[in-house]
């Protein structure tokens, strides 16, 4: 039997029954309801950054495809590099400091190809190496170019008492017993094509000029080019 004057415990069958037949938990508001302002203010910054988004990449593509058709019309090529001349003074080379010393005076040819593009060097530094041996590098100063024109530019390289790696002596010494010497000569510049207003963006242009045979006696220390002029590499 139960006990009538025992208190009730635990959660009874069924919910209490609402006035009008509600639900007993309807009249609290859902977490929907109640973070409403920050979802519209959250939908409103998605769709912003979207937008955002979109315009960036739609301007990037515009300014490309601008830049390809320009790049289309003007069509520009890389200069054409020669090494006409190469004479070197004061050439010395010693085994007992693992030393070198030289003064090389080189001159190139420089050619325009371009007929609607000028072209502007700067920071021009050509370098000179034996193999893959550093020896002296130089500044030169920067110049212009028209369309189709053709300068004309030197460059002198010297060396005193630079210290080299003991097989660079070597094999110097026996290039010399044999008459001449081989260089590898190189120009480095920041150029710029230009169209009346249009200037494209900077790049930079490598000059190689490889194998460069220089007649040198081994009693001598002097020496000029071999072979006449000759082709460089160009890339930018």
């Amino acid at each position: 039997m139960t006990d009538p004057s025992r208190p009730v415990t635990g959660y009874p069958a069924t919910p209490y029954a609402q006035p009008n037949g509600g639900h007993p938990y309807s009249s609290y508001p859902t977490y929907t309801q109640r973070q409403g302002p920050y979802s519209n203010a959250y939908a409103a910054r998605a769709t912003f950054i979207r937008r955002f988004v979109g315009a960036m990449i739609a301007l990037f593509v515009i300014v490309g495809c601008i830049m390809l058709v320009i790049w289309l019309v003007l069509r520009p090529k890389v200069p054409d590099f020669r090494l006409d001349s190469l004479s070197l003074t004061n050439f010395n080379v010693s085994s007992s400091s693992q030393s070198l010393s030289g003064t090389w005076s080189v001159g190139f040819s420089v050619y325009n190809p371009n007929k609607k593009l000028s072209i502007r060097y700067e920071e021009v530094v050509s370098s000179i190496f034996y193999r893959n041996g550093f020896i002296s590098e130089t500044r030169v100063q920067p110049f212009a170019q028209g369309r189709k024109d053709r300068n004309f530019v030197n460059a002198t390289l010297s060396a005193v008492n630079s210290f080299v790696d003991a097989s660079v002596v070597r094999a110097i010494e026996v290039d010399r017993g044999r008459g001449t010497v081989s260089f590898n000569v190189k120009v480095l510049a920041r150029v710029q094509f230009r169209n009346g207003g249009w200037r494209l963006r900077r790049r930079l242009l490598r000059v190689l000029c490889r194998g460069v045979a220089v007649s040198v006696s081994s009693n001598s220390g002097s020496g000029k080019l071999a072979g006449g002029s000759r082709g460089c590499q160009v890339g930018v």
